[in-house]
């Protein structure tokens, strides 16, 4: 099995986590592609070995400082794309979980350029992935109630 994320021999399995701090979302400016310089969630690749839970806290922990308390999946996101010839050239499953922030300050580190905490109400003044917003306002829908 190959760990090159183009042309990859198997879907690649990612997590993004929605933390949300009372009205604020946590979110990381990405310092690697895909995206390179957009606000996102925090997540990442799984690794052999752990659960997709197991991953998404230490994602989250890895690029931002912070420790959650990890909540339900909000969606699970396919992204597949065929190069011209027709031959997939990324593949990935992105599994979106909810969680609520319990400790640490954002600081980014592993592959993030920048971690901060976000008004929920300013979100749309970031240059993000529409899937991303979508995403964030079905986790704060679900804190609502």
């Amino acid at each position: 099995m190959s760990d090159d994320r183009r042309y990859p021999a198997r879907p690649m399995v990612g997590m993004g986590v929605v933390v949300l701090k009372g009205d604020d979302v946590l979110l990381i400016k990405r310092g690697k592609p895909p995206r390179l310089g957009q606000w996102s969630l925090p997540g990442g690749l799984q690794e052999l070995g752990e659960t997709a839970a197991e991953g998404a806290c230490r994602e989250v922990l890895e690029e931002t400082g912070c420790a959650i308390q990890l909540g339900p999946v909000l969606d699970i996101i396919d992204i597949i794309r065929p190069d011209d010839d027709g031959r997939i050239e990324t593949h990935y499953t992105l599994i979106d979980y909810a969680a609520t922030w319990i400790d640490g300050e954002p600081v980014a580190g592993d592959d993030a350029m920048h971690a901060a905490f976000v008004a929920l109400a300013d979100i749309d003044k970031l240059a993000m992935w529409d899937e991303t917003v979508r995403v964030i306002r079905a986790a704060a829908a679900l804190k609502q109630g």
